[in-house]
């Protein structure tokens, strides 16, 4: 296993002597690690994450207004390196003071991102329920379950939920503190027989994390971590919420937290990154912009 700060320092010499190149147009370059896995695939997926999109002043370093601009250089690499699906992990978009602005909101964001790919998923974020309800949210981007699975390629995925309250309600109209969040006995329940009835290597998405246990954790990750584990199947864990690149290994899983989309002005702190699940096992992130690269060998 390549160590993380390996990682990160190739990820800062690629873009420094790239720079021009990615400044050229909105799709990019194709990343080295991409470039190296090309041909080698099973199946590649397109990553994003923390849009927090909303049509308000930047807040701090999040600049709400310019997630638009950097969701479409993403859409224009992910329509070069034509992943197989697409997964945003959660805080879609940021908080309103209104249920018709956020839902507004929602739709602008969506329809740039619907135009990405047809086979598209999304990851309820604490931002995503705020002041929407999560059947609000799921209407509007079309979709039934806040937590489900789904196979592709010999691959089995699962999309995690963990908006909701440690007394089980779910997060929604602002009833909830953000730091509270947990994945529920009946989603445990049904996360334990998924895995269960497959037979396929599975790669999870999640929005808060299930590697710590300080405010960006899920409190009862422990305990998922033990339904994960169990199971002998689980690869690697994709998850945001901290905005920060960040990797853990526990239990021979993968934790890999990606950075956050809306984190800071220009396009140079844009971040997005394409996976590729190849034919050997190995898992490969090719990272673009802040987003690290990663390669993890099966076995």
């Amino acid at each position: 296993m390549w160590a993380d700060e390996t990682m990160q320092i190739g990820r800062r010499a690629f873009l420094k002597g790239g720079a021009l190149l990615l400044a050229a147009g909105p799709a990019g370059v194709m990343a080295a690690g991409e470039q190296a896995n090309k041909g080698s695939k099973a199946l590649r997926v397109g990553l994003i994450t923390d849009l927090h999109y909303a049509d308000k002043p930047p807040g701090g370093s999040r600049h709400y207004r310019e997630t638009p601009r950097k969701l479409a250089e993403a859409a224009g690499q992910f329509g070069q390196s034509q992943p197989d699906f697409v997964v945003e992990l959660g805080d879609f978009i940021d908080a309103a003071d209104s249920v018709e602005k956020e839902l507004t909101w929602l739709k602008t964001i969506n329809k740039a991102y619907s135009g990405i790919c047809e086979d598209r998923h999304y990851v309820l974020g604490n931002h995503c329920v705020d002041t929407l309800r999560k059947e609000e949210f799921l209407e509007a981007v079309e979709r039934e379950r806040s937590y489900y699975s789904f196979d592709r390629a010999g691959y089995h995925f699962v999309v995690v939920d963990s908006c909701f309250r440690s007394d089980g309600q779910p997060y929604g109209r602002k009833n909830f503190t953000w730091t509270d969040a947990n994945v529920p006995q009946q989603e445990l329940d049904w996360l334990a027989e998924d895995l269960k009835q497959s037979e396929r290597p599975t790669i999870v998405f999640a929005h808060q994390r299930l590697d710590v246990s300080n405010s960006h954790g899920v409190r009862n990750c422990p305990a998922v971590r033990d339904v994960l584990e169990q199971s002998g199947k689980v690869r690697a864990v994709f998850q945001g919420h901290s905005h920060q690149n960040d990797y853990r290994e526990i239990g021979g899983i993968h934790y890999c937290t990606l950075v956050a989309m809306v984190e800071g002005g220009g396009e140079e702190s844009n971040g997005y990154s394409v996976m590729d699940l190849q034919t050997d096992g190995t898992i490969a992130i090719s990272g673009f912009r802040k987003q690290n690269d990663y390669r993890w060998p099966a076995g």
